[in-house]
């Protein structure tokens, strides 16, 4: 019902955007027909009306992207509630069931385990929230080191095959050097930067990963990280929205997929905030997803 209810105003105020605007241009030529021969009110009514028009133009694009933004503000909480309440009723079952049985010591370990687990996942959801409103609010280069880039790549990929249960296959570094590349920076931000790409890899791959994983210097001061998955792809409208706050990508495909918008975010903010960026690249849905940040290079002095 909501999102047919915003579809309804987003299109009533287009449709009456367009009115308005037509019914302006239409009294603007009555005004230039009437007043031909009159240079002075010709031209003021032409700027008028000039000024009109666009001030309703402006007017409805406004109305229509905030309906839109709180579209995806609903769509954020729905998202985050989901992911938090899951987990919590995970562990109250196993709470309860603890509580009200005797269970052997292995099933007992199994339980602790899955609980865990979901806790991981509770502190995963409100980290990642917490960590988009830093990466907006942050502007300081305070407590920033030369960090060694490629070392946080290497342990990163480690802790993403530890917590998803890959193989080596599923998730390689390729062309890996132990050569020092050195950033600018807060370690932590750029392990975030590093985790939220390969989580995003995995959660919109297929059942079998094969996730590629690649770090280069194309030139002497920027280092370039990739990271490319053979699963869902990304419709060519999409690739740059992906970035965008709260914004998810609405393929039959990714919508299947749960998370809270976020992820993608924080990895454009942070890379834009050490002088770099973000971007992706698919040849569409069904062809994968090759996602590439850039970084500034330092050298030891």
């Amino acid at each position: 019902m909501k999102i047919t209810s915003r579809a309804k105003a987003t299109a009533f105020f287009i449709t009456l955007g367009a009115c308005v605007v037509a019914l302006t241009i239409a009294l603007n030529v009555s005004w230039i027909v009437l007043n031909w021969r009159e240079v002075v009110p010709l031209v003021l009514g032409v700027v008028l009306f000039g000024f009109i028009t666009a001030g309703v133009v402006i007017n409805t694009i406004f109305l229509v992207r905030e309906i839109r933004r709180n579209e995806q503000h609903d769509s954020f909480l729905n998202a985050v509630t989901h992911e938090l309440k899951t987990p919590i009723a995970s562990l109250r079952l196993y709470l309860e069931t603890l509580e009200s049985r005797q269970l052997d010591e292995a099933k007992r370990r199994e339980f602790y385990q899955n609980m865990l687990a979901d806790t991981d996942r509770l502190l995963g959801t409100v980290e990642q929230v917490l960590k988009a409103s830093e990466v907006r609010q942050r502007s300081t280069r305070k407590n920033w080191t030369e960090v060694d880039f490629g070392r946080v790549v290497r342990e990163s990929a480690e802790m993403a095959k530890s917590r998803h249960h890959l193989s080596a296959e599923e998730l390689r570094l390729e062309n890996a050097s132990s050569e020092e590349l050195l950033v600018l920076g807060n370690e932590e931000e750029l392990r975030t930067l590093v985790l939220n790409l390969f989580d995003n890899a995995v959660k919109y791959s297929d059942t079998q990963k094969n996730i590629a994983v690649e770090i280069k210097t194309p030139t002497l001061d920027t280092i370039s990280l990739s990271v490319h998955d053979s699963g869902t792809g990304i419709p060519k409208g999409e690739l740059k929205r992906i970035f965008k706050r709260f914004y998810r990508a609405q393929s039959e495909k990714t919508k299947q997929v749960k998370g809270t918008g976020l992820g993608l975010f924080i990895v454009r903010s942070v890379a834009r905030r050490y002088g770099g960026d973000a971007y992706a690249e698919s040849a569409g849905e069904g062809q994968g997803s090759t996602f590439f940040v850039r970084l500034p290079r330092v050298y030891r002095a």
